[in-house]
């Protein structure tokens, strides 16, 4: 899963490379498939929901 926070189980072994010094934030969680699938599941609703009002179908 989140490898990156895990320690390692041998302390004499270290990762190749030191993680990346800068934090993920919003756009990192934005572009993982699955919420990008919900929000645009959630906007398909409210513009359904919209053009519902709008055009009285």
């Amino acid at each position: 899963m989140n490898d990156e926070c895990a320690l390692p189980r041998d302390p004499a072994v270290t990762p190749a490379e030191p993680p990346s010094p800068e934090p993920r934030g919003c756009l990192y969680a934005l572009s993982q498939p699955p919420l990008m699938l919900f929000l645009t599941f959630i906007a398909f609703l409210l513009l359904i929901g919209a053009l519902h009002d709008l055009l009285l179908l």
